[in-house]
């Protein structure tokens, strides 16, 4: 049986991933800054750890106790819309805190056991924005690309010891918590001059042709912790099969 620690487990992509991969027989380590067990399925094979993953020492912790894994998804993100011109450089930090450096911190933390073995897999989820670029999320957009380049970059890096990175991309995905986490975050973020732009946006997002669902992204995760071969990217969801494709 393999083992698998998930970041960000509490809703959304990150919860329904755990569920996944539990259903699939694995050994689950879920982990949340909140630990909240009563979210998934009662299993010998699950764990839920606490785990933020903008403190080092909540990394190291949560990796000791879960002790070795195969595959480490860094799911954790926080989101961010508004006019850039409004949003205070705190907060710009903030998403780069998280979906940024987290991301990197989390996957430092696990090279030396994988590099070690010559063996295991770094799954990073970031988003189809880093594929067509939207107003409005021009900070969020950052923190994501950068993931995309130090995936691409670490690929070959760790090449050599038998350690695979890939990337699984989300759509829009109107049925998780996203904003609504995100919601105080953002409030003041859109003057009344970019009100028309939000408007805009607001009413194509209210009837999308395509979204992307927490089963497409956990099904792309399956997929990716699956796959021996050199695929990189895994867009999941039908919007961001299409956007992928018209690159």
């Amino acid at each position: 049986m393999k083992t698998v620690l998930i970041t960000g487990c509490s809703s959304g992509y990150g919860l329904e991933t755990a569920r996944h991969f539990l259903a699939q027989g694995w050994h689950v380590v879920a982990t949340m800054r909140t630990p909240r067990a009563d979210l998934l399925p009662r299993s010998e094979h699950l764990r839920v750890l606490p785990l933020d993953v903008t403190k080092p020492g909540s990394i190291a912790a949560a990796l000791e106790a879960a002790g070795p894994i195969d595959v480490l998804v860094n799911n954790a993100g926080l989101g961010l819309f508004g006019a850039f011109e409004a949003t205070p450089m705190a907060t710009v930090r903030e998403i780069f805190e998280t979906n940024t450096f987290g991301m990197m911190a989390m996957t430092q933390a696990v090279l030396p056991q994988f590099r070690q073995r010559r063996s295991g897999l770094v799954i990073n989820v970031t988003s189809t924005v880093t594929l067509a670029p939207m107003p409005l999320v021009a900070a969020y957009t950052a923190s994501k690309t950068a993931i995309e380049g130090f995936t691409e970059s670490l690929a070959f890096e760790l090449e050599p010891f038998g350690v695979r990175v890939k990337l699984v991309e989300p759509g829009y995905g109107p049925s998780t918590r996203f904003t609504a986490n995100g919601a105080e975050r953002m409030q003041g973020l859109i003057p009344e001059a970019y009100a028309p732009l939000a408007q805009s946006i607001f009413a194509t997002l209210g009837n999308p042709a395509a979204v992307t669902t927490e089963a497409d992204v956990a099904e792309a995760v399956w997929r990716a912790a699956n796959d021996a071969g050199a695929t990189l990217h895994y867009p999941a969801g039908a919007d961001a099969i299409a956007l992928s494709q018209g690159q």
